[in-house]
């Protein structure tokens, strides 16, 4: 894997997944997109802030269950490829992406 250095986030840097893995995350992501379809809906037919809430927390759940689910993966593919590869500034990256996670 290319890595350009900067961390900004507009790097050209690609992982090509496996067709377990993308269809498992694609999968998580239209759930959300369901869910988040359906606070709106929620919103806009007026209904009790407490079950709008409700809904809220369980995305929030899903998209926290995403993240661990996207890590793993991430951890075991591009980090230890690249730490094969001699690039051992992935941990640093590894550790950066962490912290923002944890905000």
């Amino acid at each position: 894997m290319s890595q350009c250095g900067n961390c900004c986030g507009n790097c050209e840097r690609k992982k090509v997944r496996d067709e377990k893995e993308y269809k498992d995350l694609i999968h998580r992501l239209k759930r959300i997109e369901g869910q988040v379809r359906g606070v709106q809906e929620m919103v806009e037919q007026d209904r009790y802030c407490v079950d709008i809430l409700t809904q809220v927390s369980a995305i929030q759940s899903a998209l926290n269950s995403f993240n661990k689910v996207l890590l793993s993966n991430h951890i075991k593919t591009c980090v230890v490829e690249d730490i094969r590869e001699g690039q051992e500034d992935a941990v640093d990256e590894l550790c950066r992406t962490i912290q923002k996670l944890m905000k």
